[in-house]
């Protein structure tokens, strides 16, 4: 009975400790509603509210981490480039490669490029 109740109790312990939740390593403020809507219709209200969100994702990360999501900052950077902010762009594509050493392959002959 007593290893019953124990085993019991054990169990319990082990499946309320399951069900705590943990900080995600990264956070995504609005970006799938702004990216819904840039998507569904490429107007310039559209394309500066994305762009807000991409600078609340990578200037207010609140995930575990710390820092942007993979790609944000190039595909930030990108979009600054079509806006025809090209240095601000390519710094953002350089600062992808810093926090993502394995984009350097891709990113950088896209630098390339812009800067041609």
């Amino acid at each position: 009975m007593r290893k019953q109740r124990l085993s019991a109790i054990l169990l319990i312990s082990i499946c309320c400790a399951s069900c705590t939740t943990q900080q995600t390593l990264y956070s995504w403020s609005d970006y799938e509603r702004r990216s819904f809507d840039y998507v569904k219709e490429d107007t310039e209200k559209n394309l500066d509210e994305l762009l807000e969100s991409y600078e609340k994702m990578i200037n207010q990360q609140t995930g575990s981490r710390k820092t942007p999501p993979p790609g944000v900052c190039a595909d930030y950077g990108f979009l600054l480039v079509k806006k025809g902010k090209t240095a601000e762009g390519v710094q953002m594509l350089k600062q992808e490669i810093a926090l993502y050493p394995e984009s350097a392959t891709f990113i950088s002959r896209i630098i390339k490029k812009l800067e041609e």
